[in-house]
């Protein structure tokens, strides 16, 4: 028989299970907050140090021009936007099919390295370059070759060959700053081909072989793997 005493009871239970409910409740709207403002404050430290290598390649630009404006011209070489210097007279860089650098890159090299390496290697920048990328770049064609993709991997071959041979040379220079450098420059500095895989065209949309044919320097900071390290660390 349901007496009062049990309906006393009944609702007893029902109040305290409501209670246990809005604890729980309260509990996971608490968790989600701090999940929120956690992912927020990672977020804003991804946004600061996205902020902080956007203006070190500002500054890495700013000092490379004050350094080259002068030369560049003269060596038939341009500084990006992004603070990559590209060599593209193919007229003093290798002979065609080559990969022994002609006397006249050389010279321009053993001007343009050491001056380089003093800017990057500033206290300023030192500590944020992750990479300095020799690039070799061809143009789409080979002559004889057997179809596009044999042109490629020859392509690639010889460009290959152009980086390393390039980064002997630097290597080489007998200027004080380079070998006092040389560890750091070997933990750095990387010969890359890249064969025809990032051609330069006109505004026809045409491919433009000189200006495919060149060299480029280019920098890598370590502002990827510092984001990487954020990400990792809220996973």
């Amino acid at each position: 028989m349901f007496t009062e005493e049990h309906a006393a009871e009944s609702e007893s239970h029902w109040v305290a299970m409501s209670d246990l409910m809005a604890g729980l409740l309260m509990i996971f709207m608490l968790i989600a907050v701090l999940f929120v403002v956690v992912i927020e404050h990672e977020r804003n430290k991804i946004r600061n140090v996205a902020l902080i290598y956007q203006r070190l390649k500002l500054d890495l630009h700013t000092s490379l021009y004050a350094e080259f404006k002068d030369d560049l011209p003269r060596w038939g070489a341009t500084l990006s936007d992004d603070a990559s210097i590209r060599f593209n007279n193919t007229d003093i860089l290798f002979d065609r099919g080559k990969a022994e650098l002609k006397t006249e890159f050389q010279s321009i090299l053993a001007d343009f390295f050491p001056r380089y390496l003093k800017i990057i290697t500033d206290d300023d920048f030192r500590g944020a370059i992750e990479e300095i990328r020799i690039e070799g770049h061809t143009d789409s064609g080979w002559d004889n070759a057997l179809d596009q993709d044999d042109a490629y991997v020859k392509n690639m071959a010889l460009s290959q060959a152009r980086t390393r041979t390039t980064l002997a040379y630097l290597l080489a220079l007998d200027q004080v700053l380079v070998q006092q450098e040389k560890q750091w420059l070997k933990a750095h500095l990387t010969a890359n081909g890249l064969s025809s895989s990032k051609l330069i065209y006109t505004k026809n949309h045409e491919e433009n072989s000189a200006q495919s044919r060149r060299v480029e320097f280019r920098l890598r900071t370590n502002a990827e793997a510092r984001i990487a390290e954020i990400i990792e660390g809220i996973q």
